[in-house]
């Protein structure tokens, strides 16, 4: 353990050097800001970055890359709650309890729920990292293309039963968002599929297009079809006053832990990452959570379950890439490519010939979470204020951020009309109360769980028993069985109670009970 606080501190007193110091600074407010821009993914950001790397040494390149991922994962909770804009996939599940505590009048303390989340989230997985590296990589080599799958086709149910309205609307909508997914080209098999001839449905449909328009679009056309009504918004006076306290996060203490060390398990999955953590999160705290029913309505538990998830994930993703050269996510995938650019070979032996590489890697995630607090918690309060101008202003802007989103996945005017189509869809879908979540989770998950599914089959011999069959993708398989099933259950038995009529008691029990009263 000496030896792991000596170097550790090795690490700090590398991240301290003034260059890195303004590397981290920098690469925290990038971070950020590829966070908050709709369509500018993590992934898409960290790759912008990359070429800047080529001249520097390990140490900046690291520490530069490390901060832009690990804050990438909060930046984009600002347009969730406050525009229902996600501005990463990961957000997808922050906006639901998050933008519905927003439209009651407290982005502030929505905000604010998001931050400290983020921060207890990340810094749980720091320690995790540092203390159980090598251990949890072996336990993350037991993972293959069964337990990949039973992981996504979780995420999935759960989101789905835990709705509160019709569960056959929320299969719908999935159903709908998968076969979205399947659009253009099979990856298995390089075959085309329902393009019908049209070269802007060959290239599929890109899911952040879906999730732009459905949701931010989509609550343009909303707020137009009522005339732009104005929602009530907190003024911002004092950030104590609108902040969560000290008392109410120890009240949610055990979910804090619970959800930081379910994103870190997650994380370590290659392949997994951040939004699978946030979504499985969600639907688990929908599954067993006190508040459970109240999910969707704007509580803090669903806010916390998916940001501490999401930023806990960091931490588990990096494991695998340090230990076995195996990234845990796209992000990291491409800090791999940076790490072999620099002559580091990243795997078992890694902790002897680049130790310093590895703990400036830990500094540099603990740094840049702190920074990521520091640089959120004063920015609350100007972004709140955007909510103070008048809500065609606000829609406009929201309107501005998703054409410059749509258009930068692929600088194609395709995706424009794309979007506005699923802006279309996204309003329709509010108006007939079909949830629109399943639908953009069925676009983002699909081609991991089709992926998973062909692979495991090819390398299984199509045997479909193999998911029950080991053991941890056996225990995720009937954990999703009782996700589905519960919600079933539950409704039948309400519905057997609606049906069976309360017996008014008999005339003749009236006449004798008065009797026996008078007798009395």
């Amino acid at each position: 353990m000496g030896d792991v606080l000596y170097n550790l501190g090795l690490g700090f007193l590398g991240c301290f050097q003034p260059v890195n110091l303004l590397l981290l600074i920098v690469g925290t407010v990038l971070g950020l800001l590829v966070g908050v821009l709709p369509g500018l993914t993590l992934v898409m950001g960290v790759v912008l970055a990359l070429p800047f790397t080529y001249p520097m040494d390990v140490t900046p390149a690291v520490v530069l890359l490390t901060a832009m991922y690990v804050t990438g994962t909060y930046g984009g909770a600002f347009t969730s709650i406050l525009f229902r804009i996600p501005g990463e996939p990961i957000h997808v599940p922050l906006l639901w309890d998050g933008y519905a505590m927003a439209r009651k009048g407290n982005p502030a303390k929505a905000l604010g729920w998001t931050l400290y989340a983020a921060m207890v989230g990340g810094l749980l997985s720091s320690v995790i990292m540092v203390a159980f590296s090598q251990p949890i990589a072996r336990f993350a080599l037991t993972f293959s293309t069964p337990e990949y799958f039973a992981i996504v086709l979780f995420g999935l149910t759960s989101v789905v039963a835990l709705g509160t309205g019709s569960m056959t609307n929320a299969l719908i909508s999935l159903f709908l968002g998968l076969l979205i997914s399947t659009v253009g080209v099979d990856s298995t098999y390089g075959t085309p599929r329902f393009a019908f001839g049209y070269p802007i449905l060959m290239d599929g449909i890109e899911f952040l297009t879906v999730m732009v328009g459905a949701y931010g679009v989509g609550e343009v056309f909303s707020r137009l079809g009522e005339g732009f009504s104005t929602a009530p918004v907190e003024k911002v006076s004092s950030m104590k006053t609108q902040l969560p306290s000290w008392k109410e996060m120890r009240g949610l203490k055990t979910m804090f832990l619970r959800s930081s060390i379910l994103g870190n398990i997650i994380g370590l999955v290659p392949g997994a990452g951040a939004t699978i953590a946030s979504f499985v999160t969600y639907g688990v705290e929908g599954q067993y959570g006190k508040r459970r029913k109240e999910l969707g309505s704007g509580i803090p538990e669903g806010i916390v379950a998916p940001q501490a998830a999401a930023t806990a994930s960091v931490g588990g993703a990096m494991i695998p890439l340090l230990t076995m050269g195996i990234p845990g996510s796209g992000a990291t995938a491409v800090i791999l490519g940076a790490f072999l650019l620099h002559g580091i070979q990243p795997g078992p032996q890694v902790f002897i010939t680049s130790s310093h590489m590895v703990y400036t890697v830990f500094a540099s995630l603990f740094l840049g979470i702190l920074l990521m607090c520091v640089v959120g918690y004063f920015a609350i309060k100007p972004l709140v204020k955007i909510l103070d101008f008048p809500e065609a202003v606000v829609s406009a802007y929201i309107m501005l951020l998703c054409f410059v989103g749509a258009f930068s996945i692929r600088n194609s005017m395709s995706d424009l009309w794309l979007m506005v189509a699923f802006g279309i869809v996204g309003y329709f879908f509010d108006k007939i109360r079909f949830p629109i979540a399943p639908l953009v989770l069925g676009t983002i998950l699909g081609p991991m769980a089709e992926t998973s599914f062909m692979t495991t089959m090819i390398s299984f011999q199509n045997d479909w028993t193999i998911f029950f069959r080991r053991p941890i993708s056996g225990v995720i398989m009937a954990l999703t069985v009782i996700a589905l099933v519960m919600p079933m259950i539950k409704s039948y038995r309400g519905v057997i109670a609606r049906r069976i009529p309360v017996q008014p008691p008999s005339d003749a029990a009236a006449p004798e009970a008065g009797s026996r009263k008078a007798e009395a």
